[in-house]
């Protein structure tokens, strides 16, 4: 394993801990997991899971087996850390913003779903998520520097495609309008897009790079490329199209 991949975010947290130790008692981290990423991520996300021991060894399995997975992380909280006004750099960011560890849970989800464990991918998945208020599908692929803020009910669905440094609020929703099958049924959104609380994009369609959705649009077609969006109105279209009654 790179020795040198979160470290930075380890130094940072073992500062707060030694002026703070209650906080590591408070989150269940232990002394021992201040050796490498791979530790204390598991410890953290252990922690949300009322300390569960096969997350913790999970967790620490997954990123040691895979340490670009850890320079993801890494590079996820540099930019929540950047990009939110909250104090307490890197380390606050990894310890407290449910979002940001929303996504850390759904980097180890995905790598299992990519090794072929569906079923222990998704078993995790829904473990973290009780603890979350998420429910990111492992299959979802995100790319680097995604910003989660808040966290608190966003939905992704298996074939979403987030693309690198996107911003998301809480309460989103990136779903299949059930009309859509096969390999795109979701969402795809583009570099550098902002997609605000409570927006809800549905189906094979595509948010452009750079483009912002405002809070609680409901958005059914392709956004350009640096545009912004903002509507929610319903409107009739005809018949209802869909029925899971007999």
């Amino acid at each position: 394993m790179n020795n040198e991949a979160g470290q930075g975010v380890v130094l940072e947290v073992r500062r707060l801990m030694e002026s703070r130790p209650e906080i590591a008692t408070m989150l269940g981290i232990k002394a021992s997991a201040m050796g490498s990423f791979a530790d204390l991520a598991a410890d953290v996300l252990a922690g949300l899971c009322q300390g569960n021991a096969q997350v913790r060894d999970l967790v620490s399995r997954v990123f040691r087996d895979n340490p670009s997975l850890v320079a993801l992380c890494e590079h996820d909280i540099a930019e929540t850390a950047r990009r939110n006004f909250e104090p307490g750099g890197v380390a606050a960011t990894l310890l407290f913003a449910r979002g940001a560890q929303a996504v850390m849970a759904h980097r180890v989800s995905h790598q299992l779903w990519n090794d072929g464990d569906a079923d222990l991918s998704l078993a995790f998945k829904a473990r973290c998520d009780r603890a979350l208020a998420t429910d990111i599908h492992p299959g979802a692929r995100i790319g680097a520097g995604f910003w989660l803020d808040h966290g608190l009910g966003f939905v992704a669905g298996e074939t979403v495609h987030i693309d690198e440094e996107v911003s998301i609020w809480h309460g989103v929703t990136l779903g299949s309008t059930l009309n859509d099958s096969g390999s795109t049924r979701h969402p795809a959104v583009g570099r550098g897009a902002l997609i605000g609380a409570g927006a809800i994009v549905l189906g094979n369609i595509r948010i452009g790079a750079g483009a912002n959705v405002a809070a609680g649009s409901i958005v059914l077609q392709d956004v350009p490329d640096n545009t912004a969006v903002v509507g929610t109105k319903a409107r009739a279209i005809g018949a209802a199209r869909i029925s899971f009654i007999e």
